[in-house]
């Protein structure tokens, strides 16, 4: 099967020379692709001098996760493309458990069970589910017993090229990062696709020495975080009650968070709102392909959260 993988980096020198490798090692006869987002730190000289077999795109300006990660993709030869994280460590076969799901042509992508290596919560994930809970989109770690899931994580899992350009990959509003792989792998549910997990094929995520986690303070990821839950009801949400219940929840939130000084969350939404002409045009595209209700999406998680 042909099959590229696309490693986006970010001032990940270090996670490099330790993971890649392994990678290259495990996926020798695959094309590797690192796509570099500007990096300070001598990530491009050492895949040079280390790792000449690698293919490198360098970004002479710092982009984020979503442009990173599509220009990787654009450029890979392979059918399906695996996604790699500088901080995840692929176990052995991991790929193999992946490719066995391949064979429907209805499969956009397959994610991997992660071990969150220095995480505080939730150190075995990678299924997620979904509800719409006072007008957002609420997520969280589902059960690892089942295959289906809302989303295939960034970073670490497979996913069908052909299938990633129909979409148009990942939607770059949401930069620098987070939502992007959920507001992706929710319109490819829309669109009539299949999203699987497979709990065999493992990675170890070393989450705390990733680029967000080292690279920003806690205060910024929360207000990106907000901004990109709000913004992805705006930009994806269709269903009429799911939209009369963010409008009647938003003034709450709000309230709420004046009242407990959430500073995080009026900058979320201020900022949200800042991006809204950019939302609309983007609401506009993704409607075009939606071919089933949210409500038909969710009720498959109904109960797990």
């Amino acid at each position: 099967m042909n099959i590229s993988v696309v490693i986006p980096n970010y001032n990940g020198k270090r996670l490099l020379e330790n993971n890649l490798p392994l990678i290259l090692t495990m996926l020798k006869d695959k094309e590797i692709i690192v796509v570099d987002d500007a990096s300070t730190d001598g990530s491009v000289e050492l895949i040079k001098k280390l790792f000449p077999t690698v293919r490198l795109l360098e970004h002479k300006s710092n982009y984020g996760f979503s442009t990173t990660v599509n220009d990787g993709v654009k450029v890979a030869k392979g059918q399906w493309v695996v996604l790699l994280n500088s901080d995840v460590v692929p176990q052995k076969n991991f790929l193999e458990y992946l490719c066995n799901h391949l064979n429907d042509p209805k499969v956009f992508a397959v994610g991997c069970l992660q071990y969150g290596i220095d995480w505080k919560d939730h150190h075995i994930l990678g299924r997620g589910i979904g509800k719409f809970h006072q007008g957002l989109l609420v997520h969280a770690p589902g059960s690892l017993d089942k295959h289906n899931t809302l989303w295939v994580f960034g970073g670490a899992g497979i996913f069908n090229k052909k299938i990633w350009e129909i979409l148009g990959g990942l939607d770059t509003i949401y930069e620098p990062f987070y939502w992007e792989d959920i507001d992706l792998s929710y319109r490819a549910l829309k669109a009539g696709y299949k999203l699987l997990f497979e709990s065999k094929s493992v990675v170890k995520h070393f989450h705390n020495k990733g680029a967000i986690s080292t690279g920003f303070s806690d205060s910024y990821v929360k207000k990106i975080s907000y901004r990109n839950q709000i913004m992805f009801v705006w930009l994806n949400i269709t269903d009429p009650k799911y939209l009369t219940e963010h409008l009647v929840y938003l003034p709450f939130h709000l309230m709420k968070a004046v009242i407990t000084h959430d500073l995080s969350y009026l900058t979320g939404f201020c900022l949200a709102l800042i991006k809204l002409p950019e939302v609309i045009k983007g609401r506009l595209i993704k409607r075009n392909s939606s071919k089933i209700s949210d409500q038909q999406v969710l009720k498959q998680f109904a109960g797990e959260i």
